[in-house]
C-alpha cells in the first residue's frame, strides 16, 4: 500500500520530554579535612577535630501530579486533483496536541498504520496462514469465487467495517514480546466476485479476532494472530455494520437490512446467501437475521458469539451501552426506522430485557440553534433471547400478521410504510410479542411510533453529561414533509431535505415512565434530542463533491471519547468524493478534519480509545475504494482510478488500521 503522507518526524518537545524524564544517577562524594603541622621541629601535633555528624539530607521535594487537560485536533486540508496519489489512499495530515495543567503541552503528528490488507495471508498463531477478511461456510469452509474459470479463490470482502479494540488481564498468546492487545474487526459483505457481479448481502459476515503486540517504548501494535470466530452458532451471520465495544469489554456487532421474512423465500439475495452459507438456497431462515450478535474474546486470542434475539428485529447499526450496564440505545440504518431502546433485566447481560421505541414531540428541528424535541417512550415487550430464538427457529411469517402489498379495501388493516413501501398489515390476536421482536418495524409502526427517522446510523454517549448521539447518514425520504411515507403524526416532518445529514443529541436522565404510565427502570433514558451538527448541500463543485467539504457529509459511524471531550465522526457519503473522519470538539465546537480515505471508499471501523497501558489510539478502516459517487468528475476517475486498482489489490481489497504517531503512540498523561 502507498501512502502519499511522508513519515512523520519525532515532535522536539516530545523527546526533550523522554530525556527530561530519564533516571539520573545521584552525584555523591567524600569531603576530608587535612590537618598541617607547624613549623620546624618541637613542632606541636593538634588533635585531630571532631565534628559533629552532618544531617541526613532533605527528601527531594515531591514532583507535583501532571493532569490532562485538552486535547486538540489540527484539520488537514482536503485532497485534490494536485496530488493524485493522496486521493486514491489513506492519506493523515493532522496533529494532536495535548496540554497538562502545569502549562506543558506535547504534540504529535499523525499518520495511517494498517494492520494489514483484506486479502493477505497473515499468521493465524499456529505456524499457518490464514486469508485476512476471508469467507467460510457453515462448516468453516472457504467459499470459493469461481465467476472467473481458472482464477478460482476464496473470497475475501473488500469491506472491513465495525471493530473494537481491549486488552484483557490474562491473556497470553506465544509470539508477543510486548503486552497483547486485541482487536475484534467484522467484515460487512464484498461488493463483487472476479467477474464483476455484485455479492452485496450474498456472503455470511466473517469476524476475526486479531492479536496485536504492544511495544511498550512506543505503543505500537503489530499483527501477531488472525482468528476466525466460529459463527455457527448464531446461523450465520447477516450483513454486519458498525459495531461498538460493551463497558464490560466484548465487541456488540450487528445485523443491518434484516430480510424480509414475507418475501424471502423469492429474494435473489437471500436464497443467494443460504446457499453460500447452508449449501441450499431454502436453508437459511430469515428469522435468524436482523439481531445483535456479542463476540466475546478469549486470553489466548481466540473468540466465541452469542447472538441475541430480543433487542428487537430492526436494521442494526452500531448499539450503544450505557455507563449502568443495562441500558442499550440502537440506530436503525433503515428508511421509516425509529429510535430503539432496551433496558436488560440484568446488567453486563442482554439476553433477557425491556424493549422500547421512541415517540417524538412536536418541534423536531436539524437547526442546532433550535430547542428540539421531546421523547417518550412505547414499551414493545418484554422477552428472553432464547424464547425469542425458539420462535425464530419454527414460526412462519404468517404466523404473526397478514400483510398485503396493495390495498384490501379493508377496515381492519393498518397502512403503514417500511423501508419506503405502502403496506397492509393486520397481526393475529396474541402473537405481540412475537410480532415485537421478529416484526418490529411493523410492530412499531401498529402501535404509533414516530418510525419516519431515515438511516439513523452510529449511537454514541457523552456520559458526563448525560447526552447520546445519533448520527442520520441523510435526512431526506421518510423525514421530509411530501417525502416518501412521511406522515405527519410522527413529528418527523421538515420542510426540506439535507441529503449531507447530521447528529443529533439527546439529552438522558432517570424517573421516566413509558407512555402506558410504567416507570422506566433505567437512568439513562432520552427525554428529548436536538441537531448537534448538520452538513452543508451545495451544488457540485469541481471535484463533484454535493456536499461542502470542509463540513460533515453522511455521518454514519460515530465514537466519543470522554477525556478528550471529542465526538469522532466517520463519513458514509455518497456527497463526498473523498470521505473523511472528523473531530468534533464538543465544548469548543472546532471541527477538524484528521483523516481521508481513498476516493469512494466509505469510512468505518471507527472507535476511540482513550488509553490501553497507557496509549491512547483510534482505529479506522475503510471499505470499497474506487466506487465514486455518481457527480465524480471524469478526471478524477482518469488519474486516481487506476491508483486505487494498484494500491488494492485491483480493487478488491480494503485495510484495517489505526491512526498512530510517530516515533510514539499519543498519551493523554505524563
Amino acid at each position: 500500500m502507498t501512502d502519499s503522507t511522508k513519515a512523520p518526524t519525532a515532535s522536539r518537545r516530545h523527546a526533550l520530554k523522554l530525556l527530561g524524564a530519564a533516571p539520573m544517577l545521584p552525584l555523591g562524594g567524600v569531603a576530608f579535612l587535612t590537618a598541617c603541622g607547624g613549623g620546624g621541629g618541637g613542632g606541636q601535633a593538634f588533635p585531630p577535630i571532631v565534628l559533629p555528624p552532618a544531617p541526613p539530607p532533605a527528601p527531594p521535594a515531591p514532583t507535583p501530579a501532571v493532569n490532562f487537560v485538552s486535547a486538540e485536533f489540527s484539520s488537514m486540508a482536503a485532497p485534490s486533483l494536485t496530488d493524485a496519489a493522496a486521493m486514491a489512499t489513506t492519506t493523515v495530515g493532522s496533529t494532536l496536541k495535548v496540554s497538562f495543567d502545569n502549562g506543558s503541552s506535547t504534540e504529535y503528528k499523525l499518520a495511517y498504520q494498517p494492520f494489514f490488507l483484506t486479502g493477505d495471508m497473515v499468521s493465524d498463531g499456529n505456524g499457518g496462514k490464514v486469508l485476512a477478511g476471508g469467507y467460510v461456510d457453515i462448516n468453516n469452509k472457504p467459499i470459493v469465487d469461481a465467476s472467473v474459470v481458472g482464477k478460482e479463490r476464496q473470497f475475501f470482502s473488500d469491506a472491513p467495517d465495525g471493530s473494537s479494540l481491549l486488552s484483557l488481564p490474562n491473556a497470553s498468546v506465544p509470539g508477543v514480546k510486548g503486552k497483547p492487545v486485541f482487536a475484534v474487526v467484522q467484515f460487512e459483505y464484498t461488493t463483487k466476485n472476479q467477474k464483476g457481479d455484485s455479492t452485496y448481502g450474498q456472503l455470511p459476515s466473517p469476524i476475526a479476532v486479531l492479536t496485536l503486540d504492544q511495544d511498550q517504548a512506543t505503543g505500537k501494535l503489530s499483527l501477531v494472530k488472525y482468528h476466525n470466530v466460529d459463527m455457527s452458532s448464531a446461523h450465520g451471520l447477516w450483513i454486519t455494520c458498525g459495531a461498538s465495544l460493551s463497558p464490560w469489554g466484548t465487541h456488540l456487532s450487528s445485523e443491518e437490512y434484516e430480510p424480509d421474512a414475507f418475501t424471502a423465500s423469492t429474494n435473489a439475495q437471500f436464497k443467494a446467501y443460504s446457499k453460500n452459507v447452508f449449501g441450499s438456497e431454502t436453508a437459511a431462515r430469515a428469522y435468524h437475521y436482523g439481531h445483535l450478535p456479542e463476540v466475546t474474546v478469549n486470553p489466548d486470542g481466540t473468540g466465541s458469539v452469542k447472538k441475541h434475539y430480543c433487542l428487537g428485529r430492526i436494521s442494526h447499526e452500531l448499539i450503544q451501552v450505557m455507563p449502568d450496564n443495562r441500558t442499550a440505545l440502537m440506530g436503525d440504518d433503515y428508511t421509516n426506522g425509529g429510535l430503539f431502546m432496551f433496558v436488560a433485566d440484568k446488567e453486563k447481560d442482554l439476553s433477557a430485557g425491556t424493549l422500547y421505541v421512541a415517540k417524538v414531540g412536536t418541534g423536531f428541528s436539524i437547526d442546532p440553534a433550535a430547542a428540539g424535541a421531546e421523547l417518550t417512550w412505547i414499551k414493545l415487550g418484554h422477552a428472553t433471547s432464547a424464547e425469542i430464538e425458539t420462535l425464530a427457529n419454527t414460526i412462519a411469517p404468517t404466523d404473526i400478521m397478514d400483510v398485503k402489498f396493495a390495498d384490501p379495501l379493508d377496515a381492519s388493516y393498518t397502512k403503514i410504510f417500511a423501508d419506503g413501501v405502502a403496506q397492509w398489515v393486520k397481526l393475529v390476536p396474541g402473537m405481540e410479542k412475537a410480532a415485537a421482536f421478529l416484526e418490529t418495524h411493523r410492530y412499531a409502526n401498529l402501535v404509533g411510533a414516530s418510525m419516519a427517522f431515515t438511516k439513523m446510523e452510529g449511537t454514541t454517549v457523552n456520559a458526563k453529561d448525560k447526552v447520546a448521539y445519533s448520527a442520520l447518514a441523510n435526512i431526506q425520504d421518510s423525514m421530509v414533509k411530501n417525502g416518501k411515507a412521511w406522515r405527519a403524526e410522527m413529528n418527523v416532518s421538515l420542510d426540506k431535505l439535507l441529503k449531507a445529514g447530521g447528529v443529533l443529541a439527546h439529552s438522558m436522565a432517570g424517573g421516566k415512565k413509558d407512555i402506558g404510565g410504567t416507570a422506566i427502570n433505567s437512568d439513562w433514558v432520552p427525554f428529548s434530542t436536538k441537531a448537534l451538527i448538520v452538513g452543508e448541500d451545495i451544488a457540485a463543485d469541481a471535484l463533484g463533491n454535493t456536499a461542502n467539504p470542509d463540513k460533515i457529509a453522511s455521518p454514519d459511524n460515530i465514537k466519543f471519547s470522554e477525556k478528550m471531550r471529542t465526538l469522532f465522526i466517520g463519513e458514509d457519503s455518497g456527497n463526498h468524493v473523498n470521505n473523511f473522519l472528523w473531530a468534533y470538539n464538543v465544548d469548543t465546537k472546532k471541527l477538524s478534519r484528521i483523516l481521508s480515505t481513498p476516493a469512494g471508499a466509505e469510512c468505518t471501523g471507527l472507535h476511540a480509545v482513550d488509553e490501553i497501558n497507557g496509549w491512547t489510539y483510534i482505529m479506522s478502516n475503510f471499505q470499497h475504494a474506487g466506487e465514486f459517487i455518481g457527480t465524480t468528475v471524469q478526471g478524477v476517475k482518469d488519474a486516481v482510478g487506476p491508483l486505487i486498482k494498484t494500491n488494492y489489490k485491483d480493487g478488491f481489497s480494503a485495510v484495517v488500521g489505526y491512526l498512530t504517531a510517530d516515533p510514539i503512540q499519543p498519551k493523554l498523561k505524563k
